[in-house]
């Protein structure tokens, strides 16, 4: 199907072509992907320029989301593997060649002055705050070789406007916040030594000095102004498991049982496998003994990465092990318990608020902290479903609630996706045959 933009990605899409140099400051949900392919195809077919294109991202994003993006139209390979498969993949005529940012640094140091890329596309531009981070540096050595940099993020200053300068500085090499940070910090930041170690505040009005010198490079769209408040928006985020996992699953699919190292993972009835399917589908299987059995962490992985986007996340589990495994994984997870939890995530203090739906699905009013979403694990209720996503999307709410659901592919996660939209379909039909026999009773009068 051709991709049909919103008036405000194509606002987006002529920036893109407008600016070699720029970073898209957009929202989760606003499609800052397909932005930017859009724009890069068509600077290929009329412009004749980005015919080497380097896509830097996340490592679970450069495996799974980006090449699903690029098949719509574009050849691509991914510079993953042992050296040897990089290097083999490197020499592949591809429009698009995708590395995961903790490779950067071995790319810059293989390819030297022998850098080929004239396109550069930082996913996740946030993640690049830090200046005296390996990846910052070495990316810094190749800018002067590059015709044009795309930076996207939905949170350029997660923390502070101190994060700010090496983002910019990819773009620009320090043309708009000075050329070092030790000039930026001097001339926009005081330093105060309070405990022994130097902190910076930024200074009366900075901010808005900063702001004004990046908007000729930088666009941002918030999406409560181009998304309708009215319906949620669901996002599918499809999660791929390794063939090593994915067997492990078809084996217990087929035979009811799976055989670990130290255990066996049994199921005794057609419920029960479907239960242990989910279970595996999340990471984690439990025993016989009640012991959970950790057989991937890729949800928990993808997880981690949409939380680097900055946003407040509400994240609904299944399964208890699901809800510890996070909390283990993401320090700043906070397991909803009490009402101080409540009043915590409202007050914007919280993250990432971990809850099951079947606790926090009716009653609790949690608007006020956030309008994002996470299905870690898939619910075969549609009332929970509904009622736990209206937990954000209620009275009060500001901004437009999107509804991430974390689904592995070729799984029963899939089926309980099919299962869910059969049953809304269903209940809509139902709840309008209502609303039309009210309608008439109000009509006749009987």
């Amino acid at each position: 199907m051709k991709f049909k933009p919103y008036p405000y990605q194509k606002t987006a899409i002529k920036y893109v072509l407008n600016h070699p140099k720029c970073g898209l400051f957009l929202d989760m949900g606003l499609g800052k992907s397909v932005t930017t392919l859009t724009a890069i195809k068509i600077l290929r077919e009329e412009q004749f320029t980005c015919v080497n294109n380097l896509i830097i991202a996340p490592k679970r994003v450069a495996i799974d989301t980006w090449p699903k993006e690029l098949e719509k139209g574009f050849t691509y390979t991914l510079l993953t593997g042992s050296e040897k498969e990089r290097i083999k993949n490197l020499k592949k005529d591809v429009d698009f060649y995708i590395i995961s940012r903790d490779l950067i640094c071995w790319l810059v140091e293989y390819l030297k002055q022998d850098w080929f890329f004239d396109t550069i596309i930082i996913d996740e531009l946030s993640s690049f705050k830090s200046n005296s981070a390996k990846r910052f540096k070495s990316l810094r050595q190749v800018l002067p070789l590059v015709k044009r940099v795309i930076g996207l993020t939905g949170t350029p200053k997660p923390n502070s406007y101190m994060d700010l300068w090496s983002e910019i500085y990819l773009l620009d090499q320090g043309e708009r916040l000075e050329k070092t940070i030790t000039k930026y910090r001097s001339k926009y930041f005081t330093m105060n030594t309070f405990g022994g170690f130097p902190t910076y505040d930024i200074r009366r009005g900075a901010d808005k000095v900063i702001n004004q010198k990046i908007a000729d490079i930088c666009i941002s769209m918030k999406a409560k102004d181009y998304l309708d408040l009215k319906e949620p928006k669901i996002i599918d985020v499809p999660i791929t498991l390794s063939s090593r996992e994915m067997k492990m699953y078809k084996d217990l699919e087929r035979d009811y049982i799976l055989n670990l190292e130290d255990t066996n993972i049994t199921a005794m009835s057609g419920g029960a496998l479907c239960t242990k399917l989910l279970q595996l589908s999340n990471g984690a299987v439990y025993d016989e003994n009640k012991d959970v059995k950790r057989i991937h962490d890729v949800k928990i992985e993808k997880l981690k990465e949409m939380s680097e986007e900055g946003e407040n996340l509400l994240v609904f589990y299944s399964f208890k092990s699901d809800k510890e495994r996070i909390l283990k994984a993401i320090p700043k997870a906070v397991f909803l318990e009490d009402k101080e939890d409540i009043d915590r995530w409202n007050r914007g203090e919280i993250k990432m608020l971990i809850a099951h739906p079947a606790s926090a699905g009716h009653g609790l009013n949690l608007q006020g902290g956030g309008h994002i979403v996470v299905w870690f694990g898939q619910t075969w209720s549609l009332e929970l479903f509904q009622q736990a996503n209206a937990r954000l999307h209620r009275q009060g709410q500001t901004e437009p609630v999107i509804i991430y659901r974390l689904i592995t592919t070729n799984t029963i996660d899939e089926d309980v996706i099919a299962s869910l939209e059969l049953k809304e379909k269903s209940q809509d039909a139902l709840l309008e045959k209502l609303k039309a026999r009210i309608d008439d009773i109000r009509r006749t009068g009987s």
